[in-house]
């Protein structure tokens, strides 16, 4: 029997093993675990191999070995013996600690790749723009425009000739700088010293802020150009009033003229500073090497303060609906209203249950009801984005206009039995199956775990965060569904956005 079994640190990335398989096979792998299984592939048996694995070793059996005698045999053997082991998934070892200047750092050791990623995260996101909305964007975009003694060309170069790839984006919550390099001596080096640059020193020439500043009002021409960017952006101002969250991250034309470089300048140095920092890594350093790079790279930033609270979310009592006319064939139809900040209590419970609702594509229930029992739109979803105040929950779809009522009326329907009825036996066991089974592949590489880290970093989750989600979320009852949908989600409540063909651009209530 060709079997093949290969002992890896927990890390061992899903590309290798999709490596290790189409070496021999040419073909995608199953991946098995205790929660997903399946047979091989039938397209070509011959060249197929199906995968038993668990975090610390990985099995491979040839499809050929099926045909054979006792094959089945073994192969439920092992998966009863992994079945039966008290962790279902190994999820990585995280380390925490924090910098001299107060910067939180969050450590996964993965050995088996010459890599390692970072990612800095500061509570620098557009909540935080302070009256000159879109400054948080600029500053972000700012950063890979010359740092140091190092023009734009030059720093992209520094990280070019060493194979660095750097990155920087913001967000609602954060601004975040990425990096992923060797761990090779001398190329680590070299990017280091370049990130460190960015972070401590960087150049906001004044003649990059007014290029910057040109390439934002062309971005903010093709959202008007865009029927999705004006739903979104209509739909986040209807909910959040005059929050932060309210405004786009963008800016406007004219906040966006009025920003000088000295506002820049003190933007920056209030919170791009230690205290308001979260560092993760992933990669093949040990813990000391991991302090080392983490002192380096808040090397000449200061501490700082961590910025103030945002203002607490507020839920309106009352349903605003707006429709915006858009000379397009289809209506972007966007709705919902704020339920749910990070940790909060009704996560897994309300996670499980939308998953089923309207977070599992074709197979959803607003999927059954809006696409394949009516034919009214290709793709509908829902999703809850949770952030520091609460979070959205978004139902959207694309629909012709004339059917845009009559969508939006079945959504809310399917909504409203959910509420009133719960989830099925059948579907809660399916979701769950779903979620937990997918789950390793959430944490299957390094790039995937530093994301993970940073949030948790970020939003202050326990370090054994993803060691405890399967459980948790194996352990949600459809009661405890219901009692939440019931509490936290009133589609009376709800702010309706539809721009597309004919409309009037104005606010109404009503259910």
């Amino acid at each position: 029997m060709h079997t093949k079994i290969l002992e890896t640190p927990a890390f061992l990335q899903m590309s290798e093993i999709s490596i290790v398989t189409l070496a021999k096979a040419q073909s995608f792998c199953v991946l098995l675990t205790p929660l997903t299984y399946g047979p091989c592939r039938q397209s070509s048996p011959r060249k197929t191999f199906a995968v038993f694995a668990s975090w610390r070793e990985k099995i491979f059996f040839s499809c050929l070995d099926i045909l054979r005698s006792g094959f089945t045999r073994i192969l439920l053997t092992l998966l009863m013996l992994l079945m039966s082991t008290a962790s279902v998934v190994a999820a990585p070892l995280i380390k925490s600690w924090n910098t001299s200047n107060g910067a939180k750092v969050m450590f996964v050791e993965a050995p088996s790749i010459p890599m390692l990623d970072v990612r800095l995260v500061f509570d620098a996101g557009s909540a935080r723009d302070d009256g000159k909305p879109g400054i948080a964007s600029l500053v972000s975009t700012l950063l890979s425009d010359g740092a140091g003694e190092w023009n734009a060309d030059q720093l992209a170069e520094r990280f070019e000739d060493v194979g660095a790839s750097f990155s920087t984006t913001s967000l609602r919550d954060m601004g975040i700088i990425s990096m992923r390099t060797l761990v090779d001596a001398e190329v680590l080096d070299s990017s280091l010293q370049t990130l460190q640059k960015v972070i401590s020193s960087p150049s906001f020439a004044a003649e990059a802020i007014e290029r910057r500043k040109k390439q934002i009002n062309v971005a903010l021409e093709k959202q008007k150009e865009s029927p999705s960017s004006t739903a979104s952006i209509a739909f986040y101002q209807s909910l959040y009033g005059d929050h932060p969250y309210a405004h786009n991250s963008l800016g406007n034309v004219e906040s966006i003229k009025a920003i000088t470089r000295q506002d820049i300048l003190d933007w920056f140095k209030q919170y791009y500073v230690g205290s308001n920092t979260v560092i993760a890594i992933v990669g093949a350093v040990d813990r000391k090497r991991a302090e080392e790079i983490a002192e380096r790279l808040m090397t000449n930033v200061a501490a700082g303060e961590k910025p103030r609270p945002l203002a607490e979310v507020k839920v309106s009592k009352k349903g605003v609906e707006r429709r915006i006319e858009f000379p397009s064939s289809q209506t972007h139809l966007l709705f919902g209203q704020p339920v749910m900040a990070r940790q909060d209590e009704d996560f897994y419970a309300l996670y499980v249950g939308n998953h089923m609702l309207g977070g599992s594509g074709l197979v959803s229930m607003l999927g059954e009801e809006v696409r394949e029992k009516r034919g009214l739109a290709y793709s509908v979803s829902s999703h809850f984005i949770p952030m520091r105040g609460k979070g959205p929950y978004l139902f959207s779809a694309q629909t012709r206009n004339e059917q845009s009522q009559q969508t939006l009326k079945v959504m809310k329907q399917s909504l409203r039995d959910f509420i009133k009825d719960g989830p099925t036996k059948k579907r809660l066991i399916a979701s769950i199956r779903n979620i937990t089974g997918g789950f390793p592949l959430r944490i299957s590489s390094n790039s995937k775990i530093v994301e993970y880290l940073a949030m948790m970093g970020f939003y202050d989750y326990p370090l054994d965060h993803l060691n405890t989600f399967v459980e948790k979320i194996a352990a949600v009852t459809a009661k405890q569904i219901r009692d939440a949908f019931s509490r936290r989600v009133n589609p009376d409540h709800f702010v309706i956005v539809q721009v597309g063909g004919s409309g009037k651009d104005g606010n109404t209530t009503g259910k």
